[in-house]
Order: C-alpha cells, then structure tokens, then sequence
C-alpha cells in the first residue's frame, strides 16, 4: 500500500470515529430529554395499597363545617331577652347565632324590623301590632305566640280593691291597645262600663258610660306607670315593665286571667316567615324546657302561651 493510501484510510477511520461519537451523543440527549418530559407515575399507580379515597382530595361540603347564620331579634328587656338568652345555646347547636337586641325605647323596635336593622321583634301582641301597622305601613306577619304578660293593677296607697275610693286618681297606658286592655280589665271588676258595640281593640275614657265611683283617669305611657305610682291611688301596668322595675308582681291587687287575648309573639317581615333560621327560633321557644324556664323564673307574672 502506498504512503498516501495509509494515509487516507487512517483519515477515514478518524472521521468515522467522531461520526459515532456525535450520534452516541445525539442518542444519550434524546433518552435524557424523553426521560425528563414523561410525566411520573402517580402514587395509586406505583404503590400497589394505594386506594381511589387516598389519592382524591375530600369535598369542601365533607371537610368544612356548616355555615353559621347570624340572627337579630329586637326584644324588650324583660321578659323577653331573658328568654331569648334562655335558648341561644340551643340554637348555637343548630347553626343559628341568634343576637338580642334590645333598644332603650321598645317603640323603635317595629321601625327597626321595617328599616331591616333585624330580622325579628319579639315585644308586642297582636292587638298592639293591629293597633299600629295600617298607620305606619308595616308589612308583618307574626310566626308564633310565645307568653303572656297579665296586665294588673297596683297600688303603694292601697291594700286591695274595696280600698279604691271616689274619685281616685288612676293611671291607664295611653297606647290603644293596651288602654283599651285595662279598661276591659276595670270593667271587669266591676268598676266602670265601656259602651256597646266596641268591634276593635281600641277605646278611651271617653268611652266609658258608667263609672260609680267617678274615677279619674290618668292617661300616659305605659313606661312611666311605675314611676307614677306614688303620685297616683293606682294604675294599671304591663308585666314587663312591673318586672323591670322590681315591683312584685304578686302585690297586684287583681290581673288578667290566662285565656288573655294578648299573647306576645315574634313578628317578622311578610316573606321572611319560611327563613329557616326563623322556624328554627319558633321551635326553640316554644319548648317543654321553655315552658318550665318561664313558669319557675316568672311565676304568675308570665305566663306560657304555648
């Protein structure tokens, strides 16, 4: 072989050599690349114990609790916020935070409901709420009766009816209802006479067409009848308000009877009477336990009414 011949094949030999090279190169690459895009097996797929609930994610509905739903019920003080205190813990239980909301002036309480400041009322019978909502355009409806608070009457001078002489000075609320409530409560004792043919719940002294004993009446709000008592021989007071002012409701000298038409009740919005949470408020106040809370706690000045 010649000089140039040996020279030539070990040409050829050095380039076939760097020709392998760069294609063992080029397929070391592609398996690197191929190996890095495929995507790994899942954890089910390797691990043979793996189950479906292992590797699924649980459903919010499964892992977070039900919703709580705030409830805001304007009531008077007494009796009313107490009670309402009285089942909170159980509505807790049922996913209703109920608050209480209790006004200076239990007056403010239809327009709080009307202005949507809360959801309920529970403060008023329905005489009184009859008496008010045509004038003031409230669109209500009441979704359950609760108790009964007998009005009574009370003295500081006096130990007992036959006490009450001519002309004695007696003070009746000047609200309608709840004047014309005491009224029929006078009457019914035998003190005066209201004239026939009253069909509402609404009358005043000047409907009165016998009166004995010439009573003079004193016609105010009701809240301030207890304050009143000293200047007055008597006056004829709403239970809540006589339990406010720790006056002792047993020292009433008579009262309403239980068949009282003027249950008090929880009043809502037309509309938001099928809420849950509001049916789950009417459940919870009208219970045995209930029952009993206000029977021990009130005695004869609150009565159930379920």
């Amino acid at each position: 072989m010649s000089k140039m011949s040996k020279k030539s094949s070990l040409v050829l030999i050095a380039l076939l050599f760097v020709i392998s090279l760069v294609v063992s190169g080029c397929g070391s690459n592609n398996n690197k690349e191929a190996s890095s895009s495929s995507p790994s097996p899942s954890p089910s797929a390797s691990s043979p114990s793996a189950s479906p609930s292992d590797s699924a994610s649980p459903s919010p509905s499964a892992s977070e609790p039900a919703k709580e739903v705030t409830l805001k019920v304007g009531a008077a003080a007494v009796p009313h916020a107490e009670i309402l205190e009285f089942i909170k813990p159980k509505l807790k239980e049922e996913g209703v935070n109920l608050e209480v909301v209790v006004l200076d002036d239990e007056g403010q309480l239809n327009p709080a409901l009307q202005e949507k400041q809360i959801d309920a009322n529970y403060f008023q019978h329905v005489p009184y709420l009859d008496s008010v909502k045509d004038e003031k355009g409230y669109n209500f409806v009441v979704t359950t009766k609760v108790h009964v608070e007998p009005i009574g009457f009370y003295s500081n001078k006096l130990k007992s009816k036959d006490d009450i002489k001519e002309g004695a000075k007696i003070g009746i609320p000047n609200n309608p209802s709840n004047e014309y409530r005491a009224l029929v409560l006078l009457q019914q004792q035998g003190l005066i006479k209201l004239k026939d043919g009253l069909t509402t719940y609404e009358a005043t002294p000047k409907d009165i067409v016998d009166n004995p004993k010439k009573l003079k009446f004193v016609e105010a709000d009701s809240a301030t009848l207890p304050r009143s008592l000293p200047d007055l021989d008597g006056a004829i007071i709403n239970t809540n308000l006589v339990l406010e002012a720790k006056i002792d409701p047993k020292s009433a000298l008579f009262r309403e009877d239980a068949n009282s038409p003027y249950a008090n009740v929880i009043v809502v919005r037309q509309g938001d009477e099928n809420r849950e949470e509001i049916k789950k408020l009417d459940a919870a106040l009208t219970t045995p336990e209930v029952k009993k809370f206000i029977q021990d706690k009130y005695g004869v000045a609150v009565v159930p009414a379920f």
